[in-house]
């Protein structure tokens, strides 16, 4: 079967079925090839319907979740989007595609590296990584239309949110293993957001995450 018959596929009976109905996102998924940003190892899986695993134990998720957080992202030409957690780079090429600049952060310099490598190869020109700890931003003073945190987050943390503009939107997943909450979290003016739950998920947290609180005896 050949790789775009293959892509096809994914989109119609893994994306469409989970409710991405949004045409822009649906598009862009059919036209990038997700092959390119896995290793030689899970390339014959690139597209199936599962998450696939990274070096330093991370995992790429599965084409359903990154289709449903980008349609609910809603990235807009003349936006500028931040990703905490580059992994194998292929969510921030989505984000290229869709929105107007991506500064996508990793705390791996290894995975900045062959993203940028594979990005170039593409020629997606308006992606720029940077090797920093996500868990932090006291490196920018940035705002930004659209933020997307590709690992989860075992306590929310509303400093991601606070880096937003207003308008802007917040993609997290939330919570400990087995089950994880996906959340949206707009902000809707300087001093108010709106959380919204999407879907149940897993995912490996954040290097440097805040843990929740134990409680003592």
């Amino acid at each position: 079967m050949d790789i775009e018959t293959v892509r096809d596929q994914m989109v119609k009976q893994q994306v469409r079925a989970w409710d991405v109905l949004d045409m822009r996102v649906l598009t862009m998924l059919e036209s990038l090839p997700r092959e390119s940003f896995v290793s030689a190892r899970y390339r014959d899986v690139a597209y199936a319907d599962t998450q696939i695993p990274l070096a330093h134990g991370e995992l790429m998720m599965a084409p359903k979740v990154e289709g449903r957080a980008l349609q609910a992202l809603d990235p807009k030409s003349g936006e500028r989007a931040l990703e905490i957690g580059t992994g194998s780079g292929f969510f921030a090429a989505c984000l290229a595609k869709l929105a107007d600049q991506v500064l996508s952060v990793d705390i791996h310099a290894d995975f900045t590296e062959t993203a940028s490598k594979t990005l170039r190869s593409l020629g997606i020109k308006n992606v720029k990584l940077e090797t920093r700890d996500g868990t932090r931003l006291d490196w920018t003073t940035e705002r930004y239309d659209v933020i997307a945190i590709t690992g989860s987050l075992p306590v929310y943390d509303a400093a991601y949110a606070d880096r937003l503009t207003v308008g802007g939107r917040l993609f997290a997943i939330v919570g400990q293993p087995p089950v994880m909450e996906a959340l949206l979290v707009t902000r809707t003016a300087e001093d108010a957001w709106t959380r919204q739950s999407l879907f149940e998920t897993d995912l490996p947290p954040l290097i440097n995450a805040v843990a929740p609180r134990k409680f003592e005896f």
